[in-house]
């Protein structure tokens, strides 16, 4: 009889669940379905959260989509999802099980995410040096903590656990008192050691910080613990791994080669490569380089490029096109206005126009903003701007992690992906003329049946 591996990968903007054959390593089953849990912030202070309740519900939702006798013969479940990003819950009462298989959020937090702006770069300055070759930014666990501390501590006293959203589910799961946390989801978060995979506990406790909020550390593929109870058929019981970080299972969804390098470009956009095994990264944050290196597995490393600019700055770009037309009294959806564009610009060939897109900054450099130069009236038709600013997009990337950079590692491949990517052939003809290592697609990277494979390979 065969049996599967549940991968589910909690998104930005939807939930997936996919269910792997362990004898095939193929994908027997999948769905995927929005959110829609974005809140709105009135607040002033660049706030991005998300409805907790609704991601959860989304996740049932999903989980109803696949076959049942399949469930039922699942072997472990992974749990992938976005980075950075923090949730806080009562361990007692985080979430509500019914006598269906299924549970609800309980006493939660919203979801405060990655893309979150409420931590300036002066407020980022004041907080203690980390012990950790990675910075802390905007959007990253740890420093939202901090700014709780400083602005509303009192929100912080509700809540005994915290983790990613990946990680609440698993404890909810799992029934754990705490959370645990893998390195790649405690990387993300700001003040935590890869080389001795521990927190900086004592950095951050002679800061005030709440240290007992500090998930567990355990190894990146590695096991949590097992079901409590049934769920959406899967028996009691079941093992579940630790929850990994989305980019990381992405990568290992595609990557075939250790001369591979992997571009995606979906809501951002990454490009990396493996690192040797032998490397050892820096001492201290390089806070102004645009290369970082993000733990992978068994004590690796990825040379990481990653912008905040990808697909989100050509949706912007339709957005904006849209609200002039409605201005204007000539509207039309952006979905439709999209292909339209993309359109236009297969049929242009390129101009001296340049667009740089970095409209929200970047990690290595928050303050920068995009410009548009060049400038003339013939290259200024809808074509034109278009593809200057898919350009621009491969153009940024290209500039954090030049191509002698990737000569250099001995990456002769690159394996383009991304929902952007794929939705986009003026995308993928400007990454085709911007590296000299061909560019090949077709092996989608895919965070849920990544972290499928990661435990199916692992025999967890």
């Amino acid at each position: 009889m065969s049996s599967f591996i549940l991968g589910v990968d909690l998104g930005t903007t939807s939930v997936k669940a996919v269910l792997l054959d362990t004898a095939s390593r193929a994908v027997a089953a999948s769905h995927s379905l929005p959110t829609a849990a974005d809140l709105s912030d009135d607040s002033g202070i660049k706030a991005k959260e998300q409805h907790t309740g609704r991601i959860i519900d989304t996740l049932n939702r999903c989980m109803s989509h696949l076959p049942r006798e399949k469930l039922q013969q699942v072997r472990s479940v992974g749990l992938t999802g976005q980075m950075h990003g923090i949730l806080l819950w009562k361990e007692k009462s985080g979430c509500v099980w019914s006598n269906r298989d299924v549970f609800t959020a309980g006493d939660t937090s919203q979801l405060i995410t990655w893309q979150d702006g409420r931590c300036s770069s002066d407020f980022l300055s004041s907080l203690p040096p980390p012990d950790s070759h990675l910075a802390t930014a905007t959007g990253f666990g740890c420093a939202t903590v901090f700014w709780y501390l400083k602005h509303r501590p009192e929100f912080l006293g509700d809540f005994t656990a915290a983790g990613t959203i990946q990680d609440y589910v698993v404890s909810m799961l799992c029934g754990l008192d705490g959370c645990v946390m893998t390195p790649q989801n405690a990387a993300s978060w700001g003040f935590f050691n890869t080389s001795s995979n521990q927190w900086n506990e004592n950095v951050l406790r002679s800061a005030g910080f709440p240290v007992h909020l500090l998930p567990r550390c355990v190894p990146s593929g590695g096991l949590a613990g097992k079901t409590r109870s049934a769920w959406h058929g899967i028996p009691a019981g079941t093992p579940v791994g630790a929850a990994l970080g989305d980019f990381q299972c992405s990568v290992y969804s595609c990557m075939s080669a250790r001369t591979d390098a992997v571009l995606n470009i979906s809501t951002s956009a990454q490009l990396t490569f493996a690192m040797p095994a032998d490397f050892t990264p820096p001492d201290s944050p390089q806070p102004d380089s645009s290369i970082a290196f993000y733990p992978y597995f068994d004590s690796s490393f990825l040379a990481v490029a990653a912008s905040l600019n990808g697909g989100n700055v050509v949706a912007t770009f339709v957005e904006m096109l849209t609200a002039w037309m409605k201005e204007l009294g000539a509207e039309l959806g952006d979905s439709c206005l999209y292909e339209r564009l993309i359109h236009c610009a297969l049929n242009q060939e390129a101009s001296d126009l340049r667009v740089s897109p970095t409209i929200l900054g970047e990690r290595h450099d928050p303050l920068r903003l995009g410009q548009v130069t060049n400038i003339s009236a013939s290259g200024l038709s809808l074509g034109h701007v278009v593809r200057a600013l898919c350009r621009g997009v491969l153009a940024n990337v290209t500039a954090m992690m030049p191509a002698e950079r990737l000569r250099q590692a001995g990456v002769t491949r690159i394996v383009g992906s991304g929902s952007a990517l794929a939705r986009n052939e003026v995308l993928r003809q400007e990454a085709e003329k911007a590296f000299p290592q061909q560019v090949v697609y077709g092996q989608t990277a895919d965070s849920a049946a990544g972290v499928a494979m990661v435990l199916c390979d692992r025999r967890i």
